[in-house]
């Protein structure tokens, strides 16, 4: 019952001790007409539990940062019973906003909610509640809604540096060079002209009766290895540890889109609450690595150089490691300098309002000392 039925009822009341009181007719017309009233009320409730219902439907289910998703939101009322309205509460994230909609008997409304995606994340979005009202609006029931759908904010690109893997190679001389080397012979195929005489596998062809070719083996290019500090953001404003975290992930993908499309394999392992591995070396799997970052909570309480100290199983086989974080403290910068030594090209993406902060310049210093290339990325 809401606040206008709890005082209709004690008027009601009020009226009809009146009446035996004073014995006036009156007073009886009176608490008879808001019986009336609240009668309708208590039929109504059964009614609007049972014949209306609501369903939301997301489109699409995965929006650029920036761009908006729509919440279709059906109200579907079989009720002949006149009616008032229809309260929706409508989820997006850790925010809830009212929409009142008009209910009319045995007819269907609609309602369509924008949902921008302003950071990137997975938020869970939907109808939270929705509550119906009597003609009157003394009774107020729940309604029966769809559960909520998640959508995902996906980080946007941007252009970043050339990455290099040591002085003078882009990391594609190591293939060159195989590919080059005549000692490794994988397998033979039928001679095609304009191939090296060299390639020719003399003794076979001899034996074959027709001339064979070397086929030599072709080793992967050097991993690009991406390492993503998944610890929160600390800021004094909410909202631009948010942006904090937008750059973090954006900051991933732009590395990760130019070293795929330069056909480059990269790894970026995640070891926050979701824990998960990206691994491709084609461009069209960016996307991955898009979704696998907005489903990432990042609030990991775990030690960042504690992951950069597990990643360095993997030095033998990475041409570049590529570090991003908001923070710096003395046993990251050692972590990040040690990986250095073991000889990977590293670069370090520091994330953060204030690249001059006094606090951060003798780590950088140190970085820089160790031959680390530092960058700052400044949120938009």
């Amino acid at each position: 019952m809401t606040r206008r039925g709890g005082a209709l009822l004690a008027v009601t009341l009020t009226a009809f001790l009146c009446a035996l009181s004073t014995g006036s007719r009156l007073y009886y017309c009176i608490a008879l007409c808001f019986l009336l009233v609240l009668a309708t009320g208590l039929v109504s409730l059964p009614l609007m539990k049972r014949l209306i219902r609501v369903e939301c439907t997301l489109s699409p289910y995965s929006v650029n940062r920036g761009e908006s998703a729509k919440l279709q939101i059906r109200i579907v009322n079989r009720c002949l019973w006149p009616l008032k309205s229809l309260c929706v509460q409508v989820r997006m994230g850790d925010v809830v906003t009212e929409r009142q909609v008009k209910l009319f008997p045995m007819r269907e409304s609609s309602l369509t909610v924008e949902l921008p995606g302003v950071h990137v994340g997975a938020f869970l979005c939907g109808v939270e509640g929705a509550f119906a009202e009597d003609i009157f609006g003394v009774v107020k029931a729940s309604i029966r809604h769809d559960e909520k759908e998640m959508l995902l904010s996906l980080p946007l690109s941007f252009p970043v540096e050339e990455i290099t893997f040591s002085p003078g190679d882009t990391g594609k001389a190591a293939l060159t060079r195989a590919q080059e080397d005549y000692t490794s012979p994988e397998d033979v195929r039928a001679y095609i002209p304009g191939d090296a005489m060299k390639r020719i596998h003399w003794k076979l062809s001899s034996r074959k009766g027709e001339m064979l070719v070397r086929r030599y083996e072709t080793p992967a290019p050097p991993d690009t290895l991406i390492l993503v500090d998944q610890r929160a953001p600390q800021h004094e404003e909410t909202e631009k540890a948010l942006y904090l975290r937008d750059a973090v992930c954006e900051t991933a993908v732009a590395v990760a889109d130019m070293q795929l499309r330069d056909q480059s394999p990269v790894r970026a392992p995640f070891y926050g609450r979701y824990a998960n591995e990206f691994a491709a070396d084609q461009a069209v799997n960016v996307n991955y690595l898009k979704e696998m970052l907005a489903l990432q909570p990042f609030d990991g309480q775990e030690d960042f150089a504690r992951t950069l100290q597990l990643e360095l199983r993997r030095m033998g086989r990475t041409g570049a490691v590529i570090v991003i974080t908001t923070y710096l403290t003395p046993n990251v910068v050692e972590a990040i300098s040690r990986i250095r030594r073991m000889g990977p090209h590293v670069r370090l993406y520091l994330v953060s309002f204030d690249p001059e902060n006094e606090t951060l310049q003798p780590f950088v210093g140190q970085l820089q000392h160790h031959l680390v290339e530092v960058c700052y990325v400044t949120p938009a």
